[in-house]
């Protein structure tokens, strides 16, 4: 072993930077485990003595290695956020787990590459990059920048500086690539980005120099960009081939004013690298610019009636001229007419350049990023207008730029990006998760989204950033054949963020959010939120649609102030699922309905006092949905009153309820689910919570175990108002009545209302009223009746309560099934069914009109 802790000792002596620093710690650890292993007093004392000189030069390694890494020293000049969380191993597994895409690995970014790196054997990157038919037509092989670069066929130092230096100002333009996002924000960006002492280059491509920004010459063709996706800063490493065309056209981005610059393509390669190849389908610049720099992304829908338009400008303008923002801009659809009249390219991101403020006007420099794109043309707005002689604006603009009102660019783009300069902020910190998408029946609620708890130190703009991480099928989804860019983001889902006031406790409905973010088909949506001193907020991720079942994601916090962020924690400490389902024979409807009781309902025992709270959620989140608790000891419920609920929902709610009480008595209650229409179908999961665990089992259903007894279809003829059929039993018997349209089913409470959920014309139904009577007369009594004795409307069907019918009394008295119609209306069905459901037998005799 000391063995191995010399020749690393050696190695730190003759190499340096990173490696060196590498070899020292890997010999000061040898030499620490020998020195224990050793049992010599006088080699123990000798091996502890070069252990610490070994961990002194290691840290002095550190020290220097931070001191001139170029990323330290950018980050330093640009006052970024300082990280003030330790990531926790956990969380670096997912890091880590991530890196791997499209057969490539992007590992997290440690340090500066160590010179060496860029010295030696010429290097081909061996990864694929996929073009699409398109290209591949005039596509002529990958070239090195000296083939590519007509003036210097030779590959010298001298020619090639001219690839990483402009001699002019910068005009990037995109021609037969997908990619019009990363060339504008390329283009946006280049304030930041090119050569000079305030530039951010430094930090994110090697080889550069850091005092000036320059990129530098790679001797052996490998460059490596430093570019932020899947929850941290990432090293991408490429060669300098470029895919050439066998005509004018091009297959990267190219600089008109300086055609041999080759560096913005390098960093176009780095980046479509990452997206899975030159066909990529296309993003958003907001996306691409925080791959690109890191900066923080966020989209303004400026369509909708949110955005403040002076305010906007006000706080954008500030800041552009302070130079923490980068502007793009993207349109939605348009027709090829709206294309031609406006000047401008539907589903397309464009780049602002400029931005200029009069008393008498507003406007933004935009550059279309296409080599032979549309350019605004103004027609019937206020940008038509002839610029003034005094307008002191260049009259000679590069082709594809020029000049629009912000009044315009609100009413004629579809979203403002901004990305900003994570500057802003003094504080940041990262979590990183994974999350299991629910089963269906789930997603309507929050239950299984992942959440967070947050307090602020003191009063302080918080802006949370949720970031999705790529996923190798994301790219094959969005690959799919689509008509548009649009139908292309919405196959990947779209996600949000919500934020709660509840005392950094989990939520399960979206309910009373203090804060809702759009839903986004980008992989980074922005919350800014001004949080309050000392209040404990609940962060909530929420998804639609996305197509995969497992999903990493990063939610990241900026803020001015101590933050106190960690998973959010559920109230309750027990919480128990089911699944089941609404169908034609148990989808009974509101409590009003005769088939409530036919309701899926479950039987719930809580062996002590505490909270209870009850979920009901479906996939169907067109449904309106309700649950109860009712105090029925777990027995079936037929019918439903305000005295006899325990707790209850609410109002239906579409999709999934809650209902949820702060105490409840030891004891048995059921627990009933119900849509507001009968025959509403669908599978639903209830989830029950408590602080002790509790026995949840189904109520078995209606008539189950009982005898269903139908009776001949009864039809009214002319005249006849009231029907009867005598009923007998031989033993104590427990017995209800339903009666229904008569429609050949044979079933009660599989018909569906006409007037309902389909289409069709509303049929009349009868008005009647069913009960059940022993003895006749002044003499007979009461059993039971549907709608409480009063007439009402068959409907879906009506019921009575259940009664028990003693033989007995049958015997003297007789027991009666009569059936009685409102008015002389005939029916147009022609017939009611009526079924009895009893727990013993009974013997039904035939009808016979009651005349009075």
């Amino acid at each position: 072993m000391e063995a191995k802790a010399q020749e690393h000792e050696r190695l730190a002596s003759t190499c340096s930077g990173k490696e060196a620093l590498d070899h020292a710690i890997a010999a000061a650890e040898l030499y620490m485990k020998a020195a224990r292993q050793s049992t010599s007093p006088v080699d123990k004392k000798r091996m502890n003595r070069k252990c610490e000189e070994l961990i002194l030069k290691a840290e002095s390694l550190k020290k220097s290695s931070q001191a001139t890494d170029s990323v330290s020293i950018i980050e330093r000049r640009l006052k970024l956020p300082r990280q003030v969380r330790e990531i926790p191993t956990s969380e670096k597994n997912i890091l880590y787990r991530n890196s791997r895409l499209h057969g490539n690995t992007f590992p997290p970014w440690e340090s500066d590459p160590d010179p060496a790196y860029f010295r030696g054997d010429i290097y081909s990157d061996p990864s694929p990059f996929t073009l699409s038919p398109k290209q591949e037509a005039v596509f002529a092989g990958w070239k090195r920048p000296t083939e590519l670069i007509k003036e210097a066929p030779r590959r010298d130092e001298a020619s090639e500086s001219r690839g990483l230096e402009a001699a002019d100002d910068h005009d990037l333009v995109q021609d037969i690539t997908t990619d019009c996002s990363v060339v504008a924000s390329l283009c946006a960006s280049m304030r930041h980005l090119r050569p000079g002492p305030t530039s951010i280059l430094p930090a994110l491509m090697f080889p550069v120099s850091p005092e000036d920004g320059r990129p530098e010459i790679s001797a052996n063709g490998r460059y490596v960009f430093r570019m932020f996706f899947n929850g941290c800063f990432r090293k991408v490493v490429i060669d300098d081939r470029l895919p050439a065309s066998r005509n004018d056209r091009t297959l990267y981005v190219v600089d008109r004013q300086n055609p041999s610059l080759i560096w913005p393509a390098l960093i176009e390669k780095a980046y479509l690298k990452i997206r899975g190849g030159y066909d990529f389908p296309g993003s958003n610049s907001g996306t691409d610019l925080s791959i690109l720099t890191g900066w923080i992304p966020q989209q303004l829908f400026l369509q909708t009636d949110e955005v403040d338009r002076n305010a906007t400008w006000r706080r954008v303008k500030k800041a552009y001229d302070f130079g923490d923002v980068v502007i793009t801009l993207g349109t939605g659809r348009l027709s090829p007419d709206e294309e031609e009249a406006l000047g401008l390219a539907g589903e397309h991101d464009y780049a602002v350049l400029d931005i200029s403020e009069t008393p008498e006007d507003r406007r933004l420099l935009v550059k279309n990023p296409w080599c032979d794109g549309l350019a605004w043309k103004g027609v019937g707005s206020a940008s038509s207008k002839i610029p003034s002689p005094a307008d002191d604006h260049p009259v000679k603009l590069k082709p594809g730029s020029f000049w629009i009102s912000f009044d315009d660019v609100t009413q004629n783009f579809e979203s403002l990006y901004l990305n900003w300069n994570p500057s802003l902020f003094t504080h940041r910190q990262d979590h990183h998760f994974g999350w299991q998408v629910p089963e269906a029946n789930m997603i309507g609620s929050f239950a299984h989204n992942p959440q967070y708890s947050m307090k602020a130190e003191s009063d302080s703009q918080t802006w949370i950033l949720l970031s999705r991480h790529f996923q190798d099928e994301e790219l094959e989804i969005s690959r799919r054949p689509s008509t548009t860019m649009a139908a292309v983001s919405n196959l990947l889902g779209f996600m949000s963020i919500y934020i709660f006031e509840n005392n950094g406790k989990r939520v399960q409905l979206s309910d009373k959010p203090i804060y809702r973010g759009h839903f986004v088909d980008s992989p980074q949506t922005l919350a800014p939120f001004e949080a309050k001193k000392g209040v404990s907020y609940t962060i909530v991720v929420a998804a639609q649609d996305l197509p995969l079942p497992n999903y990493s994601f990063t939610l990241s916090f900026f803020s001015r102030t101590t933050l106190d962020v960690a998973p959010a924690q559920h109230d309750l400490k027990h919480y128990t699922e089911l699944h089941s389902r609404w169908t034609h024979r148990t989808s009974g409807g509101n409590s009003v309905s005769p088939l409530y009781v036919t309701n899926p309902q479950f039987s719930i025992t809580l062996p002590q006092a505490g909270p209870l709270s009850i979920l009901l959620s479906t996939a169907k989140e067109d449904i309106p949905v309700h649950v109860d608790l009712v105090w029925a000891k777990g027995q079936r419920v037929t019918a439903v009153t305000v005295r006899d609920l325990v707790t209850t929902s609410g109002d239906y709610r579409r999709g999934c309820a809650l209902a949820s009480v702060a105490r409840v008595d030891a004891g048995t209650y059921t627990i009933v689910c119900s849509t507001f229409d009968p025959g509403q179908l669908a599978d639903f999961t209830l989830r029950v919570g408590s602080d002790v665990p509790c026995a949840v089992a189904p109520v078995p259903a209606d008539a189950a175990g009982r005898l269903r007894t139908p009776l001949p279809a009864l039809a009214f003829r002319d005249g006849e108002l009231k029907m009867r059929a005598s009923i007998s039993v031989d033993r104590l018997t427990r017995l209800s009545v339903v009666v229904a349209r008569g429609n050949g089913s044979g079933a009660i409470g599989s018909a569906r209302s006409s007037g309902s959920a389909g289409a069709g014309t509303p049929r009349s139904h009868p008005t009647i009223r069913a009960t059940l009577e022993t003895g006749r007369g002044p003499h007979k009594t009461l059993l039971a009746s549907t709608g409480q004795g009063e007439f009402r409307e068959v409907g879906l069907g009506l019921r009575t309560t259940e009664c028990d019918v003693d033989p007995l009394a049958v015997q003297s008295r007789g027991l009666w099934l009569v059936i009685e119609q409102a008015g002389s209306a005939s029916l147009d069905e022609g017939s009611l069914r009526v079924e009895l459901f009893s727990d013993r037998k009974v013997v039904v005799g035939a009808w016979g009109a009651v005349y009075e």
